[in-house]
């Protein structure tokens, strides 16, 4: 049976439809104030169909735009909320922000593949994680295959990062004393 188009929906119909684990839009609202689900008795998420498209905009521009997490935020501050839940639509505005490099340790979004520009480059005293060296060119296999397997590493990379964020978080959550509290 299908909900109208205005119903609210739970995070399972939203993870399914936005093709994104439930954990990620979770990690969301920590990361945006904007994301403001309905919360009923034993916390379960209820989202309005203005969520939604915030959250269509969010993942346009992590995923779609290479933009992270900051980038994002300041696109929030700068362009307000009705522009991040348009930004997915086609033939929305494109931010006044370009999407940049951040230092590691920061969180970001897989990274776009710009072909025609190099990215941004940041200040040369922020330190880098290394990004491994795309897949050599081989006459032999067609360049769509190769720039398929770029895209595949980077996509790769993201999720990797976004686990260890989530480890990092629940880590935090499970033990925010660290083992001093604990008896030997």
């Amino acid at each position: 049976m299908d909900k109208a188009p205005d119903a609210f929906r739970t995070i399972s119909e939203v993870a399914e439809d936005l093709d994104l684990p439930q954990h990620v839009l979770r990690f969301w609202e920590t990361r945006f104030s904007q994301i403001k689900p309905l919360k009923r008795g034993g916390g379960r998420r209820y989202y309005r169909p203005d969520d939604i498209d915030l959250l269509r905009g969010i993942r346009h521009l992590l995923y779609g735009e290479g933009y992270t997490i900051k980038g994002v935020q300041r696109i929030f501050k700068d362009e307000g909320v009705k522009f991040v839940q348009a930004a997915w639509r086609e033939g929305a505005p494109a931010p006044r922000t370009r999407p940049e490099a951040e230092p590691a340790g920061q969180e970001s979004a897989p990274p776009s593949m710009p072909l025609a520009e190099p990215p941004h480059q940041p200040p040369a005293q922020a330190i880098h994680r290394p990004a491994p060296p795309p897949p050599a060119y081989r006459p032999e296999v067609p360049l769509a295959t190769t720039m398929s397997a770029v895209t595949d590493v980077r996509r790769l990379q993201a999720a990797l990062y976004e686990l260890d964020e989530c480890r990092r978080v629940l880590a935090a959550a499970r033990d925010p004393e660290g083992d001093r509290g604990r008896a030997a």
